[in-house]
């Protein structure tokens, strides 16, 4: 049984399934989501490894598994302020609709391309955006020093649109952890990790995912803050705006 091979075969489907059982145990046991929210990280996670590949599941699971780190960080602090996003720390179907929506669409162009070897950059660029959003907010909404993106004036904590050093720093962790991830997902899957062109493509998307940190910042202060923008249309413009950066850098190769 080939278990390396992308697409809907016998082994990659197997293996995802094992991995979609998997997350529905640890959600539930760390709460990581509520019921909407795992049963839509599930439908998303069989159309992932389905679609793509059962490496590509493991670079959602990477970010899952580290965003819920990184929002249980000083939880209590950040629920005292009102910066938590809920009660105990779960996030629901609404964020996981946000941040996978795209993510699964790239499998699906993946699927009808028959180009798995390519558009695995493409889908970390994705997942890279939004592990690098979630770090920001998470670790930088507690750090007082922030300002805001449009006019670098001091804002509130929380604030859209409003940075901070240390949540620059988390952004970069959070891309660099699905650089990693995609890297061993494009090599597990056929290719050679020691050629040069492999390396570059994960030190670009780690700055790409950064640079979409940005874009959904710029967003949010030019737009969310006026009302012209929800928070989920926020974050997947910022995505796509990685996703489209990662394939104007793929072309010019």
């Amino acid at each position: 049984m080939d278990v390396f091979s992308s697409g809907p075969n016998a082994g990659n489907l197997l293996v995802t399934a094992g991995l979609v059982i998997a997350l529905l145990v640890m959600s539930s046991k760390a709460k990581m989501l509520d019921k909407k929210g795992a049963n839509a990280a599930a439908l998303l996670g069989l159309v992932v490894g389905g679609l793509g590949h059962w490496t590509w599941l493991l670079i959602l699971l990477g970010f899952l598994l580290t965003s819920h780190k990184a929002t249980k960080w000083r939880f209590e602090e950040k629920k005292a302020l009102g910066l938590s996003e809920s009660s105990d720390g779960h996030r629901g179907w609404t964020n996981v609709v946000a941040n996978g929506a795209i993510p699964g669409l790239i499998c699906l162009y993946a699927y009808l391309s028959d180009d798995w070897d390519t558009v695995v950059w493409m889908f970390g660029a994705a997942v890279a955006v939004a592990a690098s959003d979630t770090f920001a907010s998470e670790i930088g909404c507690l750090d007082p020093r922030v300002r805001m993106i449009t006019t670098f004036k001091p804002c509130e904590q929380g604030e859209n649109g409003g940075f901070s050093p240390n949540g620059q720093l988390a952004a970069a962790v959070g891309s660099a952890v699905v650089a990693i991830l995609t890297l061993l997902a494009w090599w597990v899957t056929g290719n050679d990790t020691a050629t040069t062109n492999g390396i570059q493509l994960g030190a670009v998307l780690a700055v790409i995912g950064w640079l979409g940190c940005q874009i959904d910042s710029y967003l949010g202060a030019l737009l969310e803050n006026r009302g012209y923008m929800s928070k989920g249309a926020v974050n997947a413009s910022a995505i796509t705006g990685g996703v489209l950066l990662m394939t104007a850098y793929l072309g010019s190769l």
